[in-house]
């Protein structure tokens, strides 16, 4: 989805919903182990609802981003990467080792930049 139309609640909302999709986490479970109402996150995500500076730590340390990451900050592009490098860390710990290195050995063929 192209976000240069969107206000920066709405890039906000977008960054929170894509950190807790890619935590593997739904709606209901965040809910839970943050102690706020579901409907409260679906609207925090829709951008219609602003988050406090207590609840961007709260996300950050759950979805284990970076609160800088979540609020747009300077750096952007350095920080997408860095929260990119750490979700593929992620999945790759989730795969068996045979296939780790299956997957090793494919991205060996993409050239370098």
């Amino acid at each position: 989805m192209s976000n240069t139309n969107l206000s920066e609640r709405e890039k906000i909302a977008e960054r929170l919903k894509e950190a807790r999709s890619l935590a593997g986490l739904s709606q209901e479970n965040a809910s839970r182990m943050l102690n706020i109402p579901r409907p409260a996150i679906s609207e925090i995500e829709a951008g219609r609802r602003k988050v406090s500076a207590e609840e961007i730590i709260q996300f950050a340390k759950l979805y284990k981003v970076s609160t800088s990451w979540l609020l747009l900050k300077d750096g952007q592009e350095e920080n997408e990467m860095d929260e990119q490098l750490k979700v593929a860390a992620r999945e790759l710990s989730k795969m068996n080792e045979n296939d780790r290195k299956k997957l090793l050995e494919i991205l060996k063929i993409f050239p370098n930049k």
